[in-house]
């Protein structure tokens, strides 16, 4: 896959990017989101770190890295995605370009990495991706990718996404890309049911996956393709037999959904699994979805069970967490969805961000948070530490990387993003949210830590 500047301004197409606005009210067919990068600003990691992100779930597969070997990460370690199976996926593999190879070329070398990746480990398929390294100096990876394909008689799937392209978001998007020009539509499954969906844009994390295949088996609903959360090949390659696609995280998978439509005529819905009221309408918009009365009636009475037996496991947790504070600093779904989440703890989020949204996430951020609430466009240790103070936080919900921020600030923290190993989705990951809340904000350590120093 070539990626011209044609194709990433494609894979920008972003309706709801709140740069093109203005552009959507007078030009409906023009909304290529084209913000020009900061210079000196982060750009929130790159390309090939967002298609290992996107890609790296799929289990059977092997991940070579062409690039020199600096550029071989661990992203199921780091992202928490698990598998009910296959390990295969959490081998790091590198093509270890050395000075030679980039001075010559390193194609030979790819070559036979392929050759003894396929011999050694008979993996599903081999995704190749390309680094800032490989990119510059040349090497025609796709050629190399199609010839091994013939040669080992499995798919190897070229990924061209270098690290200079643009932001990490581009990079999920190119994986999808990848996903829908070589590999959905390849295979067909060995049979089909009226209630086939795909789940796009959720990678297990923690196994959040697990919380959700039993509540949609009971109800007759099978899962043809997961994609790409605890995958496997060669069910994302009959994911277009799908008679429904639920997307999790709309900001950077809506656009396979919406091209899986124009393709295949598979419709969409937006959903998110966080939540008691969340996962309630995500049930009964799939079931809406299919048209069948009878589909409708029984996700009525499981919704009734499963909330009648969380309504009992909540109840001592609820007490102890009413009317706690929260400052939510996410992105994506978890920016609007924790929200209903902790109302139904009955907690508050005082404050929230909207990195990472589309403007109809934003418009519904701002209606859940109400008058009161802040929502933060840029964060930062000294002002998510302002926004702690100003609004009396009790505990600050963000990623790990923000947790010495809190303390700093004297109060918990809970960690919502990818490093996390609590799977908070389902009606079983909100008992799970009540236990981390409880325990982080009833920890003793805090009030010895809040005691003024002895020297003070």
């Amino acid at each position: 896959m070539r990626n011209t500047q044609e194709e990433i301004n494609k894979l920008l197409n972003e309706i709801a990017c709140e740069y093109n606005v203005k552009k959507l009210q007078s030009k409906p067919n023009k909304t290529t989101c084209k913000k020009p990068p900061k210079p000196g600003a982060a750009q929130g990691n790159c390309p090939f770190e967002g298609a290992m992100v996107a890609l790296g779930p799929i289990t059977d597969a092997v991940h070579l890295v062409h690039g020199p070997v600096g550029c071989t990460r661990n992203p199921w370690g780091s992202r928490g995605s698990l598998s009910s199976s296959s390990e295969l996926y959490q081998m790091g593999f590198s093509t270890d370009l050395s000075e030679n190879e980039i001075i010559f070329g390193g194609e030979k070398k790819l070559e036979k990495s392929i050759l003894h990746i396929a011999q050694r480990y008979n993996p599903a398929a081999i995704f190749v991706y390309s680094t800032c390294v490989t990119a510059l100096i040349g090497d025609d990876i796709e050629s190399v990718c199609k010839k091994a394909t013939n040669q080992v008689g499995i798919p190897v799937v070229y990924i061209n996404a270098p690290g200079f392209l643009g932001s990490k978001n581009l990079g999920n998007r190119i994986a999808g890309e990848a996903l829908l020009d070589y590999v959905v539509g390849t295979a067909e499954p060995e049979f089909t049911t009226p209630f086939d969906i795909n789940i796009i844009g959720d990678y297990n994390v923690a196994g959040e996956i697990w919380n959700i295949l039993p509540l949609l088996q009971k109800l007759g609903i099978r899962v043809l393709s997961k994609i790409t959360g605890d995958a496997r090949y060669q069910e994302i390659c009959y994911a277009h037999r799908a008679k429904l696609n639920v997307v999790i995280c709309s900001n950077v998978s809506l656009k396979m959904a919406q091209t899986m439509q124009e393709r295949y005529g598979i419709p969409y819905i937006e959903e998110s699994f966080f939540g008691i009221e969340n996962m309630n309408s995500c049930l009964r918009n799939i079931a809406a979805a299919f048209g069948d009365q009878y589909l409708q009636e029984r996700t009525e009475w499981l919704i009734a069970e499963e909330t009648a037996a969380l309504d009992i496991a909540l109840a001592p947790y609820r007490s102890q967490l009413q009317g706690k504070r929260i400052v939510l600093y996410s992105g994506g779904v978890k920016s609007w969805s924790v929200i209903l989440a902790a109302k139904d703890l009955g907690m508050k989020v005082v404050a929230t961000s909207d990195r990472k949204n589309t403007q109809d996430e934003k418009v519904k951020i701002k209606e859940l948070l109400g008058q009161d609430g802040m929502v933060l466009a840029k964060g930062g240790p000294k002002a998510l530490l302002q926004v702690i103070e100003d609004m009396n936080a009790d505990i600050l919900v963000a990623g790990a990387s923000n947790q010495y921020t809190a303390i700093k600030a004297r109060i918990p923290f809970l960690d919502i993003n990818h490093e996390r190993h609590h799977a908070y989705a389902g009606y079983a990951g909100m008992v799970e949210m009540a236990r981390e809340f409880y325990e982080a904000l009833y920890s003793p350590v805090w009030k010895q830590v809040r005691q003024p120093a002895p020297w003070e």
